[in-house]
């Protein structure tokens, strides 16, 4: 059933119809490129149609500002987003991955007693952590003190924060 001349013929066939499938594939390159329109010279969009979304990313609603939210912050809802925290910090007075955060609030920033601070952390010391230094520290760490060894984004939510900051101002 299966012989030489069989064989040879399948071959034959399948490497026909892989070649016949590539010059078309080149040929239908060749012809509807969008890059050159078949003719060797770059196409140029002829109009653009305007969306509007350049007037929609202008208007960008700030929110409530954090010394407003700041007055009524819950410090037991602080308590609940400080468990995010929890992973690198303590408040028992032991430094973990990151610094203890006793009495952390209107405290000499970088103070913390046997913890090794970053280069650019060390660049700041005698400055004390008030309410808005914290705030903006934990809307984007990095941003605020480049090269700081603390690897979280950021609470991006100013409530998260203030509670946050509510609740570390009642650690002593």
């Amino acid at each position: 059933m299966f012989d030489t001349m069989t064989l040879t013929k399948v071959t034959a066939s399948l490497c026909g119809a892989l070649l016949f499938f590539l010059v078309g594939g080149w040929a239908a390159d060749a012809l509807y490129s969008p890059k050159t329109g078949g003719h060797g010279e770059e196409m140029a969009q002829a109009y653009s149609i305007d969306t509007g979304e350049a007037e929609a990313e202008e208007v960008v609603e700030e929110g409530p500002d954090f010394v407003t939210v700041f007055a009524s912050a819950d410090a037991a809802a602080g308590e609940k987003v400080f468990g995010k925290c929890k992973a690198c910090h303590k408040l028992d007075g032991s430094n973990g991955t990151g610094p203890h955060l006793n009495g952390i609030v209107n405290k000499a920033k970088h103070s913390s007693e046997g913890f090794s601070y970053s280069d650019a952390a060390m660049a700041v010391v005698g400055q004390v952590w008030t309410p808005e230094n914290l705030n903006a520290f934990l809307t984007n760490p990095k941003a605020y003190l480049p090269g700081t060894k603390m690897s979280f984004a950021g609470l991006p939510d100013v409530e998260d924060r203030a509670n946050l900051i509510a609740y570390l101002a009642t650690t002593n």
